[in-house]
């Protein structure tokens, strides 16, 4: 019976990666990063309309997930009604080249037309500017 990966500690070599992604691994962890890298300071409001495929649930929990990991903070006013403002700290500034590059490799690799996804393969990128 093999060890679970969460057991596997000594000689991993994938680690700085997998400690890495840990930090934006939930669903809507890059696309929020990345709003906040592109827009600055943004309201929960706000971030529900740029990503309107999100639940307000999963919205909450992933922001709290990026609060707990100090990628983000989280700025309580009082007022009524409450106003909460999310913005990216140090450290979640940090990843700006991590989050370009996937957002480079997107759009170099990946089409979204009519709903559906497709995954342009490099070969096929190649040959369709050649047609």
């Amino acid at each position: 019976m093999s060890k679970p990966r969460a057991k596997l500690i000594d000689n991993f070599p994938g680690c700085p990666v997998e400690s890495t992604l840990s930090f934006i691994d939930g669903k809507w962890k890059g696309v929020i990063l990345h709003h906040l890298l592109e827009e600055g300071t943004l309201r929960f409001n706000e971030l529900r309309r740029r990503i309107p495929s999100v639940t307000q649930r999963m919205l909450t929990k992933q922001l709290r997930e990026l609060e707990e990991e100090g990628l983000i903070t989280r700025t309580v006013y009082p007022v009524v009604p409450p106003r909460v403002e999310y913005d990216l700290t140090p450290l979640g500034q940090s990843l700006e080249p991590v989050i370009t590059a996937l957002r480079a490799w997107g759009v170099t690799h990946v089409s979204c037309e009519n709903g559906r996804k497709t995954v342009i393969p490099p070969k096929e990128k190649a040959a369709s500017k050649a047609a």
